[in-house]
């Protein structure tokens, strides 16, 4: 078998890698009757000369490969056929930007396995960078905060920014006291509280939070749906009939908002749910809420003031919430600034591409290179040889522009 790590084409670029050198090499020393290559790049986190010294063969073709990994969608016109893909896909949930590419994979008849549907048994996600998200969602927002108010001026992260100088930038520096909310209680949550807590943060309770005593330090409370949603007939939440029955819910996440300072937010959102922050709630004066950094990048979605999503050169903007309207970031001080980029664990290239290869060989390449029977691959794979798998045949009127 010949396995190929393929450069990333999508604009903006994207630094991470599915396998770092030492994977590389580590698969290479466990499986010497293989082959393994990497598609040469001159934007990873990883340079090619790394993979060199690793003892890697760095190639421009990768033609001869049997299964091809990488992070974000493949550009179409370099799908290679009846070829095995692994990387984030974005079409499963039918997004209309992405349809010339499942169109293109199945008439290439290309097998197709999307990281994202990558589950165990329990439907758990196995290979994901949602924990990292939260970290560098969380960063971005103290910074944009230290720059909204000239408060403070954090480093912008380059693509050998890690986790340890991340920290550090921010224990440097004095951080406001103010009340920040962290949505979620998922991954993202999870890596944005964990940032806090590692800075020093004083963690509140609901009461704590709820009160008009001013703060002496940053301080954070998280709350999930269950704390910001409420049925409408005035019976009891249940996390089972939200999941179920979401439209029998309304927000009741202003009374939160007239709390909290900075909100991150790191919640699960589907369109059928509640909306917490309408164009109504946005421009309520009572409104204290006056930065948020949106980590799940909800595009209109819980919050209406996540017009798009931002870049790492470009993280912030502000809305207006008087007209609803994109202004230039921190233009005018009645306005709330916004942190939406969609790709955050790019900012720490080397660590996320580190911690994401390890699950990647742990529950996809080992199994791959045993020749084992894999139900977590099987769950995630969109297409074999340009069909529609079972649990996927609902895409079938999507890719036919039905």
């Amino acid at each position: 078998m010949k396995i190929g790590l393929i450069r990333e084409t999508k604009i903006p670029e994207d630094n991470r890698v599915a396998l770092t050198p030492s994977h590389l090499a580590e698969l290479q020393r466990c499986f010497p009757e293989d082959e393994f290559v990497v598609q040469s790049s001159d934007i990873r986190a990883y340079s090619d000369d790394t993979y060199r010294q690793a003892g890697v063969r760095v190639t421009d073709n990768v033609d001869d490969c049997d299964i091809l990994f990488g992070i974000k969608e493949a550009d179409i016109r370099t799908l290679i056929p009846e070829k095995h893909y692994f990387f984030f896909g974005h079409i499963a949930k039918m997004q209309a930007y992405n349809r010339p590419l499942l169109q293109t994979m199945m008439a290439k008849h290309i097998t197709f396995s999307d990281y994202e549907y990558l589950v165990d048994d329990d439907n758990r996600r196995v290979c994901a960078f949602g924990w990292w998200a939260g970290i560098v969602g969380t960063y971005y927002t103290l910074r944009g905060y230290g720059l909204r108010h000239h408060l403070y001026e954090l480093p912008k992260p380059d693509k050998h920014f890690t986790l340890e100088a991340l920290t550090n930038a921010l224990k440097s520096v004095k951080l406001p006291a103010v009340k920040l909310l962290v949505t979620g209680n998922g991954r993202v949550s999870h890596g944005a509280q964990h940032l806090l807590e590692t800075i020093g943060a004083t963690r509140l309770t609901e009461e704590q939070f709820m009160a008009d005593n001013p703060v002496s330090a940053l301080s954070f409370c998280s709350a999930d749906a269950d704390r910001l949603v409420v049925r409408t007939d005035g019976n009891a939440f249940s996390w089972d009939d939200f999941i179920h029955h979401p439209t029998e819910y309304r927000s009741d996440f202003m009374r939160w908002a007239r709390k909290a300072d900075i909100l991150v937010s790191a919640h699960f959102w589907a369109p059928e749910a509640p909306v917490y922050l309408s164009q109504e709630d946005l421009a309520d004066p009572t409104l204290r809420i006056h930065f948020i950094g949106d980590v799940t990048c909800d595009i209109q979605g819980s919050l209406k003031s996540t017009l798009r999503s931002s870049t790492h050169d470009e993280p912030y903007y502000d809305y207006n919430p008087q007209t609803g309207q994109e202004e230039p970031a921190f233009s005018n001080e009645s306005n709330l600034s916004v942190m939406a980029v969609d790709t955050c664990p790019n900012a720490l290239a080397l660590d996320t591409s580190a911690y994401f290869g390890d699950m990647l060989m742990q529950h996809v390449l080992i199994p791959l290179l045993k020749r084992e029977h894999s139900n977590i691959i099987q769950r995630a794979t969109i297409l074999e040889k340009g069909k529609l798998t079972p649990n996927f045949d609902y895409l079938e009127p999507f890719a036919n522009n039905q």
